[in-house]
C-alpha cells in the first residue's frame, strides 16, 4: 500500500517491472503497461482523495494459460468510473481537443482488458495485459 502520490509512479512502476522481468516480458509490452501504470496511479493521485491524500493498493498477477499480467488499483477515493468518460474526438488536433480522456482512452486502447467496479467503498481498477 502507497500514498496517492505523484511521486510514488516510478516505486510502482519498478514493483511491476520486477515481477515482470521474471516473465521475459517483451520491451514494447513493458512500455505499454508502465505508460498505464502512468496514467492510472497518476489519475489516482491527481483526483482520488482531493483535496487530502490517501493509500492505494497495487498488485500484480502473473496468470499462465494465457501468459499474461493483471494489475490492480484499490483506492477508498471519490467513486469514479474511468470507463463511462466519454472518448476523445482524435480526429481533432490537439488544439481543437478538449482536456481530459485521452489518457483514459490509450490505456483501453494498448490493454488486452480494463475492468472497474467499485465494491466495499474501494475503487478497484483492473487491467489485464497478455504478454
Amino acid at each position: 500500500m502507497l500514498e496517492a502520490a505523484v511521486g510514488n509512479i516510478p516505486i510502482v512502476t519498478e514493483f511491476v517491472d520486477k515481477q515482470l522481468e521474471q516473465c521475459e516480458c517483451p520491451v514494447k509490452v513493458l512500455r505499454q503497461i508502465n505508460i498505464a501504470i502512468d496514467e492510472i496511479f497518476g489519475n489516482i493521485a491527481h483526483y482520488a482523495y482531493q483535496p487530502e491524500t490517501g493509500p492505494v493498493t497495487v498488485r500484480v498477477e502473473v496468470v499462465k494459460e494465457p501468459l499474461s499480467v493483471i494489475i490492480t488499483f484499490k483506492d477508498k477515493g471519490i467513486p469514479y468510473d474511468p470507463l463511462q468518460a466519454a472518448e476523445p474526438d482524435i480526429s481533432l488536433s490537439a488544439e481543437e481537443r478538449q482536456p481530459g480522456g485521452l489518457g483514459i482512452f490509450l490505456v483501453k486502447k494498448s490493454m488486452d482488458e480494463v475492468v472497474y467496479a467499485y465494491r466495499d467503498g474501494k475503487n478497484i481498477l483492473k487491467l489485464k495485459k497478455n504478454l
